[in-house]
């Protein structure tokens, strides 16, 4: 679906932008267009990927008619940009929700106006249940994309809107296993919140082929997310240990806005939930086309999920010590 056509990415001088950048090109697009407000990253990408069908448009998604020329002529928009850090959105509320909120409006509206034939937001497990100003601007931003499709005039509009929700990325920037491994290096005690803290697994390679299995299956309205398993702090270090050598512990305890456990379907979202190609999937319960009959007519071996109270890592199926650690050894920083 992506041969021949022109995409956008938002926040795409990002990890995950940069890496979904790469993995799109091998489907032969027309063009990627990476949308940010980066300067230096944009020299930096364009240099190292150095390839005649990427086009790079300095600009923020708070600026509406901005982006309006960027997106002429687009057919899919992948949304990835955000302000993420928690505490630094806990001391900047108002900029968040111009960023992760408004932005993500203007993302809307303007599709709608250039037509785009399929815009998806990259979403966080955070936003469930939130915590934190920044779990609720992302929140805000599903709940507008899931309800974009109400603005979407059959006559006029082909524009179908889709949701993406995960955790974080191991090995991504900002996250915990190369800070940790980082410590262990130069012989520094590794701070830890609280040993029975649990988080899904995902790499990146998974979370691009999710992402991409998500934007072929999804029709509208919907929010997917991935099938993961699950490790605690206690296997984590173990498996940091047995890698890079004996790891020093400081218990420092969990920080302001921070969650024991990663929850990506709460137990009231539960009951919207279906499984379908690996992924969960929730239907929004006010968009009038996903009563059980049309799901079950529109989407290829899909499955009711009744079994689960929740989907957090807590009781999520764990990873074994030999698999986490397999996954940390394929891990680029290493």
């Amino acid at each position: 679906m992506f041969k021949g056509k022109k995409i956008l990415i938002t926040g795409g001088t990002g990890s995950l932008g940069q890496a979904l950048t790469k993995k799109l090109l091998s489907y032969e697009p027309e063009a990627i267009r990476i949308f940010s407000r980066n300067e230096s990253k944009q020299i930096e990408m364009e240099s190292e990927f150095d390839n005649p069908r990427l086009r790079f448009f300095m600009g923020d998604v708070r600026d509406s008619e901005r982006l309006y020329y960027a997106l002429e002529d687009v057919d899919i928009v992948f949304h990835a940009a955000a302000l993420k850090h928690v505490p630094k959105i806990e001391y900047n509320p108002f900029e968040s929700i111009k960023t992760n909120v408004i932005g993500s409006q203007n993302v809307i509206d303007n599709s709608l106006r250039q037509n785009v034939e399929k815009v998806i937001c990259v979403g966080t497990d955070k936003a469930v249940s939130p915590l934190n100003t920044y779990g609720a601007t992302k929140l805000l931003m599903e709940k507008l994309f899931v309800s974009a499709n109400n603005y979407v005039n059959p006559e006029k509009h082909k524009t179908k809107f889709v949701a993406v929700r995960y955790g974080n990325v191991m090995g991504s920037s900002g996250s915990v296993i190369p800070k940790f491994i980082d410590l262990i290096k130069k012989n520094k005690p590794i701070t830890i919140t609280d040993l029975k803290m649990t988080r899904f697994t995902i790499t990146m390679n998974e979370a691009l082929e999710f992402i991409l299995n998500a934007t072929q299956v999804g029709k509208g309205s919907e929010i997917f997310i991935p099938e993961l398993k699950s490790y605690d702090m206690s296997t984590l270090i173990e498996s940091l240990s047995e890698l890079y050598g004996e790891a020093k512990q400081e218990i420092v305890g969990i920080r302001p806005g921070e969650k024991l456990h990663e929850t990506l379907i709460n137990h009231d979202e539960i009951l919207y939930g279906w499984k379908i190609n690996q992924m969960y999937m929730l239907a929004n319960p006010h968009y009038e086309l996903f009563n059980q009959k049309n799901i079950l007519e529109n989407y290829n071996g899909i499955e009711k999920i009744n079994e689960m109270e929740s989907y957090s890592s807590d009781v999520a199926q764990k990873i074994s010590k030999e698999e986490l650690k397999k996954k940390i050894s394929e891990l680029e920083f290493n």
